[in-house]
């Protein structure tokens, strides 16, 4: 019923960053907050940051003010902005979405993702 779409990853140098993107599309009556979460080989997926309607932003603490979660104005994008990226960071960077359905239900969807590679 949502579609996220991803753009931005790609293979940066530990140092150096990189912007994330994500436009959420779909049968949505309200999107209540977006964000990103990983998954590294053999890890289970986690929480990078959320930012719900208030600007309420939650982020992971390996995070260390490394990286600012921001939404646009359209109310449906969320960015990512990471800096100071190091290898630990490489994982496939999933969009988040918390949203009603058109029926009104509340739900939680991950899109399909964009790989970010820091290299060392």
């Amino acid at each position: 019923q949502v579609q996220l779409v991803e753009s931005g990853g790609g293979l940066v140098q530990a140092g150096g960053s990189l912007r994330l993107s994500c436009a959420a599309s779909g049968t949505i009556l309200k999107i209540n907050g977006m964000g990103w979460y990983r998954q590294a080989p053999g890890k289970q997926r986690e929480l990078v940051a959320t930012i719900f309607d208030g600007g309420i932003t939650n982020y992971a603490g390996f995070v260390k003010g490394r990286f600012t979660i921001s939404r646009g104005n359209a109310k449906n994008t969320v960015y990512l902005q990471m800096n100071s990226l190091n290898p630990e960071d490489t994982a496939v960077y999933h969009c988040y979405a918390n949203y009603l359905d058109g029926l009104g239900v509340q739900k939680d969807y991950w899109g399909q993702g964009t790989q970010v590679i820091v290299s060392s």
